[in-house]
């Protein structure tokens, strides 16, 4: 990584789906990998194309049962283009980056213009090399269009190349290995034909969401010589163009192949392949794609502009680079989640999950509308997570664990333990918490945006249902004068049951219920100061009675939290459990990240242990600053001092397996607030997340989208101490030294191009000019108004 590129040389077999997945390129409505356009899918490549919110549920017999299973679908391979050297006997073999003939093989990503390049040099014959030169493109302006330019040069001899390029809809779901036993024959109905002599065009459909698809392609080249157009049967899954070029030595001849996209899902068409077809027609050619292309990422980079110096910096823009290509402008258009794994594979077959909860808060400051887009998404499923509330026999909304098209729960019922070869039941769909973070995003949305019209509409009802479910979900305990929350899950994952018990479940997780408890405060803060109209319109849409008001005051102030050797418990009977020899696994296994699949293949359950896959009790030290957490411990009844949250995250710290790329982000964000030296430490792991797949080969099944926008909120919201409450921007800036000098811009109530940048012992903040009200920002050691067109500079001091 160097700036802003990302580059590769050579090809190495074993590392090309985590480079194909590094290197995908994407808009927010479509993306595809970085493979290469002339190797098929395979055992080292996969070249997947995936549209945003495009889902097909397919049904498949695993371990004697029938299991449904909803996935982000793999849509036709726009990619295929290869070519070959013809020969006076034969046509020649064709050229792959597999191939003996490869002499050398470069491959560079630039973030700064969105566009992947590939060089490569082949010998040809006895003192004939062929050089080509690709670049690629997924259009940022236009979210429907791609583009692929491939430049061949004969050095010293003059011949033909024979190019053939293709749209092939014979592809599958195949790209996560453990998934091989479920059902990835997504597509039917693949027809494909020709238009203009350039062009050719495919179109099917998917099976049981009957998403139609309609792709086109406009082949054309540089080449002033005559060129033949074949195509096979256009009754085939696989169209072809073929070109025959005539290369003259040292003489460039470029082959451009202009692809458009369109799904029966887009708004304001009516016909998917139609619109493609007349889409990749009026295109223009590809320099004119490549200038327009650069200035919609120009404008993307000017609004999320990160200056962080060094190795860190070049990461941290790798990750933004990857963060804009999933949830983009053009995502505010759409009726999508967060993907969990991006639009770049299809580990946890595409689904949404509470990765939002680290995806929100920083669009929130950058791009509000995308923001309000993905809390629409949750919102248009509130029906759904009302049924889903009622069929468990609870009043309120319950928002599923996984959600893909409709909102109806994804989770699986079972998950393959690759180590033991078994297949377990899952329960992890107990993880009611989403809820509480769909609420929290809601509220830190509006925080930072100032979207009172949302707030006072779509965000009062979905925070009044998870509020009732919540309410409806405490059981008071005569015997502790408390309440309770049975029977879930949280954040750890690892613990689904205690140990023997008959069902599955936990009581009075500590996060589940210090978060339920804040909602309810929050719902009734928002519920008392809504206007009369707004306040009449709620209870009209939710049928919100006054009594239900009062409860919702008790149970914040009572849902119990567990407590044992001084520490927070992450769920009520944690002290039983056994301690774990850590040493000695490490020693027997190495790497113990996936300490439950261990365990499993003995024959144990990590459910025996006082051992966490990632951060459970300490997420409550991300969510919250240290003010609001005792506020929140305070109205719940309970002291929390800088002592007991030490010992706390101490205690924790030494039973975490880190098991998920999100609990490095966490600790170090925990650690760098409380202001401790080991923070670097798990900043680091989380930066080479992706970079260097160290979860063991799951980036190139999709990138992990929440870690990598974490990572950008850590340098924007936890080194800064940056939070966005009651009207006001508050800031508390923590000393790292090794990231001791950085800057970013940030949109905050309608200011866009508000500007932050810390330097040793100094934070300088300005807002460019405007006819809009001052900024109220307040800091530890004073209090200002910051008027638009000026800037502030202000002294810290390490506390």
């Amino acid at each position: 990584m160097t700036g802003w590129t990302w580059e590769y040389h050579g090809c190495d077999p074993a590392s090309e789906r985590l480079r194909e997945a590094l290197c995908t390129l994407g808009n927010g409505y479509f993306a595809t990998r970085g493979a290469a356009p002339e190797s098929p899918a395979g055992d080292f490549h996969y070249p997947g194309t995936y549209a945003a919110g495009c889902y097909d549920r397919l049904t498949s017999t695993v371990a004697g049962q029938q299991v449904d299973n909803e996935d982000m679908v793999n849509l036709p391979n726009w990619l295929p283009l290869r070519f070959r050297v013809e020969t006076e006997s034969d046509g020649g073999s064709w050229l792959t980056p597999d191939s003996e003939a490869l002499l050398d093989h470069h491959q560079r990503l630039d973030l700064r213009a969105g566009t992947l390049e590939r060089s490569m040099r082949y010998t040809v014959g006895k003192g004939r090399v062929l050089s080509v030169l690709q670049l690629r493109l997924v259009h940022m302006g236009d979210p429907h269009l791609a583009a692929l330019r491939t430049e061949f040069t004969a050095d010293g001899w003059e011949g033909v190349v024979e190019v053939e390029a293709a749209l092939d809809g014979a592809v599958t779901n195949s790209g996560v290995a453990r998934y091989s036993q479920l059902d990835g024959r997504h597509l039917t109905d693949v027809r494909t034909g020709c238009g203009a002599a350039d062009s050719a065009w495919l179109t099917c459909r998917t099976r049981t969401s009957e998403i139609r698809i309609g792709m086109a392609a406009r082949l054309t080249t540089t080449s002033s010589d005559s060129v033949e157009h074949r195509r096979t049967d256009p009754r085939a899954q696989r169209v072809t163009q073929v070109l025959g070029l005539f290369l003259a030595s040292g003489r460039p001849v470029a082959v451009d192949k202009v692809v458009a996209l369109h799904t029966s899902r887009d708004p304001a068409i009516s016909d998917p392949l139609g619109a493609a077809v007349e889409r990749a027609g009026r295109a223009p050619g590809f320099e004119e794609l490549l200038v327009s292309h650069r200035a919609a990422w120009q404008q993307l980079w000017n609004s999320a502009e990160l200056d962080v110096p060094g190795k860190s910096g070049d990461i941290l823009r790798l990750h933004l680079f990857h963060v804009l290509q999933t949830l983009s402008p053009h995502t505010a258009d759409l009726d999508v989640g967060v993907p969990a794994r991006g639009l770049h594979g299809e580990a946890y077959r595409g689904h949404v999950f509470w990765d939002e909860l680290f995806v929100l808060p920083y669009l929130n400051l950058h791009f509000p509308q995308v923001s309000r887009a993905l809390l629409t998404y949750r919102h248009r499923r509130l029906g759904q997570a009302r049924n889903e509330a009622l069929a468990a026999g609870r009043a309120g909304a319950c928002y599923p664990w996984q959600s893909g098209s409709d909102g109806r729960e994804e989770t699986q019922q079972l998950h393959l333990n690759p180590r033991s070869g078994r297949w377990l039941h899952d329960h992890s769909r107990l993880q009611h918490h989403v809820g509480s973070a769909i609420a929290y995003n809601v509220w830190q949305y509006c925080e930072a945006s100032g979207d009172t019209e949302f707030l006072h509409t779509k965000g009062a009802e979905m925070l009044t249902e998870i509020a009732r479910f919540w309410a409806d979900l405490a059981t008071y305990d005569e015997s502790t004068g408390r309440y309770r929350i049975r029977g879930v899950v949280g954040p750890d994952e690892y613990h689904d049951a205690f140990p023997g018990a008959s069902a599955p479940g936990l009581d009075d997780n500590a996060y589940t219920n210090v978060t339920a408890a804040w909602v309810h405060a929050r719902t009734l803060d928002l519920v008392r100061s809504l206007p009369q109209v707004r306040r009449d319109e709620l209870r009209e849409r939710t049928g919100l009675q006054e009594g239900e008001l009062v409860r919702w005051d008790e149970v914040s102030r009572k849902l119990r939290v567990a407590f044992h050797d001084g520490v927070i418990s992450q769920f009520a009977g944690y002290e039983a459990l056994a301690e774990l020899d850590w040493d000695a696994y490490r020693a027997r296994y190495g790497d113990i990240r996936r300490l439950d699949r261990i365990l499993e293949a003995e024959g144990d359950t990590v459910n025996r242990y006082r051992a966490s896959k990632q951060a459970d009790v300490l997420m409550l030290g991300y969510l919250f600053s240290p003010t609001e957490l005792r506020q929140v411990f305070a109205r719940l009844g309970y002291e929390l001092d800088n002592a007991l949250w030490t010992r706390t995250v101490d205690y924790y710290l030494r039973r975490t397996s880190h098991g998920s790329t999100l609990s490095g982000l966490v600790h170090g964000w925990v650690l760098a607030r409380a202001r401790r030296a080991d923070a670097w430490t798990y900043v680091e792991e989380v930066l080479a997340g992706d970079v260097a797949d160290v979860q063991g080969g799951t980036t190139q099944e999709g990138i992990h989208l929440g870690a990598m926008v974490g990572t950008l909120d850590l340098v924007q919201r936890g080194l800064t101490g940056l939070e966005t409450r009651n009207g006001t921007l508050w800031l508390d800036p923590v000393p790292l030294p090794q990231l001791s000098e950085y800057g970013f811009s940030l949109h905050y109530q309608g200011h866009a191009g508000i500007t932050v940048q810390v330097r040793a012992g100094d934070l300088q903040i300005s807002a460019p000019a405007s006819q809009r009200s001052p900024i109220d920002i307040r800091l530890p050691t004073a209090t200002l108004s910051l008027t638009p067109g000026e800037t502030c500079s202000l002294p810290l001091h390490d506390r």
